[in-house]
């Protein structure tokens, strides 16, 4: 059993019907973090249950560290396909654990992840653009690219307006990895994406100050590659939403 792990939707290819799911890292009830990454698909399907199949999968080369409140996408390229790993906690080295932090977590350093899930090798990628480690961001994957969106710095205890762009080129070669900072990012944490159509998602809940919940929900749209943010009406919150303390995905 894991808490907070990262978990995502692989397809062979973009036009395959066939899916799985890849889980990965995670704390578990022990408040031990895991670094494994998983495979679930499904064996069987009828009109009375579904039974899945879940895998271990190995990883060689730059494996991320075991972590938790990161994110895990998948993009296409070439009709190739790869996974991106970004952000999260991890405990502190054990040389700098002491008794009274030994389970003190610090945020990961700020290295995107490409792992082939078909072979099962991971190589990391530092980009200038990425200064910060982040975690319980909000990822959206579209193709060959991924969107990050706001997230928590532990370092610094903030919740930067951050919006990223990484593009993810995969020719016969080496993989090209780049990161385009983009204006008017959301500053939110730990919130619950949804995708209402093809070209929309809806972003709710989460933190936007560290004793203040983000009542606000945005509408996050894409046309000729261009992404808009925008507010939507605020739903009538029950008053148990209103004065809950715990507002988080």
């Amino acid at each position: 059993p894991l808490r907070y792990p990262a978990t995502c939707t692989f397809k062979g290819g973009l036009e395959s019907e066939k899916q799985q799911y890849i889980i990965h890292g995670g704390k578990t009830p022990n408040n031990e973090l895991s670094d494994k990454i998983y495979v679930m698909s499904v064996v069987c399907k009828n009109n009375k249950k579904v039974t899945f199949r879940c895998t271990e999968k190995d990883l060689v080369g730059d494996v991320p560290e075991a972590r938790y409140g990161h994110s895990i996408d998948v993009v296409y390229s070439r009709g190739k396909s790869m996974g991106v790993v970004f952000g999260g906690r991890s405990y502190i080295p054990s040389a700098q654990r002491i008794t009274e932090k030994w389970n003190s977590v610090a945020d990961c350093l700020p290295h995107v992840f490409l792992v082939d899930f078909e072979f099962g090798c991971s190589t990391s990628y530092i980009l200038p653009e990425l200064q910060d480690g982040l975690s319980f961001h909000v990822s959206i994957a579209r193709n060959d690219t991924i969107y990050i969106l706001g997230g928590h710095s532990l370092a610094n205890n903030v919740r930067p307006a951050n919006l990223y762009r990484i593009r993810v080129d995969l020719p016969l070669g080496s993989p090209a990895v780049n990161c385009t900072v983009l204006p008017r990012g959301i500053s939110v944490s730990s919130a619950i994406l949804t995708q209402t159509n093809n070209d929309e998602f809806v972003i709710v809940g989460g933190y936007q100050l560290e004793n203040q919940k983000r009542m606000v929900c945005n509408i996050i749209s894409f046309e000729d590659n261009k992404i808009e943010i925008r507010e939507m009406e605020t739903p009538d919150w029950t008053p148990d939403i209103k004065h809950s303390k715990i507002w988080f995905g």
